[in-house]
This record gives structure tokens, sequence and C-alpha cells, in this order.
């Protein structure tokens, strides 16, 4: 049923058929499949194609997929508490729900619970935490995730020491994804000789990257230059 509900959503071999899709996905989610709850919670989440958005359905069908320790259902109840989004906003049970995906191996997850760790949401603040999950969602290619360690190397201050170079490789790994931010990012190392060698044309090249994706911070870097 989740598998036939893919191809009608998709119009793989049948023709596209978004209704069809969440009857299937309905089906499969009556009988516990976490993937099919995930699926429709999607729906009701975004309120898109056959489904009218309905916050609080969307949050009970992920707490289900969640209940049965999938960590994509896990994260996705987190976002709900961290929000308020189908229940009431509670912070340190947004954090209860990143942890249990982030020991799983979830990046997203793994990133959003370091951002609640850098910040003090829903747990004590701790910086070295938070490192410490940015590098492990890093590790596995999470742009944002490469960034924000970055950052922490290019700032020098917290849990980890200066170092132009690290700072440098991390957000050329996010700029390779074509992630506007690193190539933002990149582009100044360039232009400043900061971890890199000096190179006005590799500054203006990454800056026309992250222009063209509309990234305003580049785009005005760009005039400048």
């Amino acid at each position: 049923q989740y598998s036939l509900a893919q191809c009608f959503e998709h119009g793989a071999g049948v023709v596209q058929d978004a209704e069809e899709a969440v009857k299937l996905y309905t089906q499969a989610a009556k009988q516990g499949l976490a993937e099919a709850q995930l699926a429709i919670g999607d729906y009701y989440a975004q309120g898109t194609g056959a489904l009218a958005k309905n916050d609080e359905e969307a949050a009970q069908l992920y707490r289900q997929a969640a209940e049965q320790g999938d960590m994509h259902g896990q994260n996705a109840l987190a976002k709900c508490f961290e929000r308020g989004a189908g229940v009431a906003q509670d912070a340190e049970e947004a954090v209860k729900h990143y942890r249990h995906a982030a020991e799983q191996g979830f990046a997203a997850a793994q990133y959003s619970l370091a951002q609640c760790f850098e910040h003090g949401a829903g747990v004590v603040q701790d910086a070295e935490e938070a490192v410490k999950l940015y590098t492990q969602a890093a590790k596995q290619g999470l742009a944002e995730a490469q960034l924000a360690i970055g950052d922490y190397y290019a700032q020098g201050t917290g849990a980890l020491a200066k170092n132009d170079e690290e700072a440098a490789q991390l957000y050329r790994q996010a700029a390779e994804q074509g992630d506007m931010h690193g190539q933002n990012a990149l582009a100044k190392c360039f232009e400043r000789g900061a971890g890199v060698a000096q190179d006005a044309e590799e500054a203006v090249k990454h800056y026309r990257h992250a222009a063209e994706q509309g990234f305003a911070a580049a785009q005005y870097s760009l005039a400048q230059c």
C-alpha cells in the first residue's frame, strides 16, 4: 500500500493522483507503518494536495511514528514541539525527541539539537556539546552543520580555537553542495585570504554562485567587486 501510494504520489507507472496516494498511505498508516504515518503527517502539515492543513493530525501521526522508534518521526515531532504546531510549545519536549533521533545518527536532528545546546533552548547552554553535535552532522555532509562549525573556527570563540584553514575547508564543503551561505562564506575567505591564498577571482566566482541563488549579501559583495 505504501509503495503503491508513492507511485501515485509521484506518477511512477500510473497517472499522478494525490487523492489515491493519500487513501493508500492512510490504509498503511492505520496498520502501523511508520513511513506511511510520516507521509500522511506531512500532507496534513503542509496542507497541500489532497488534505487540508491540520497541525494536530500531523503531530499525532508523527507521534505514532516516533513511538515506534522511527528517527524521522522523532525529528518531526520535535519540530512540532519546538514550534508549537499541533501541540503546546515545549522546548524540553523538543529536545527529548531531537535527542532520540540524534542518537540514531540522524544528521538533521543532530543539527537541531546542537542549536538547542548553542542557544540554551530546553537545555542548559553548552557550547562544547553543540560543537560535538554540529561536528557529527557535518561529517554526514549536512551543509548547515558544516557552516556552523566553520563559523566556530572562523570566530575562535567558545569551544574551538580560531583556525581559518579549518573554517575555509568546511565552507568549501558546504559550497560544493550548492549552499549559498557556504558559497558566500568561502568567497569572503578568498577575498580576505583567510585560510586560503587571497584570490579576488575566486572570490568573485563564489560570490556569483551565491548571488545567482538570490542571496542578497553575496549580490552586494559581488557589486562591490
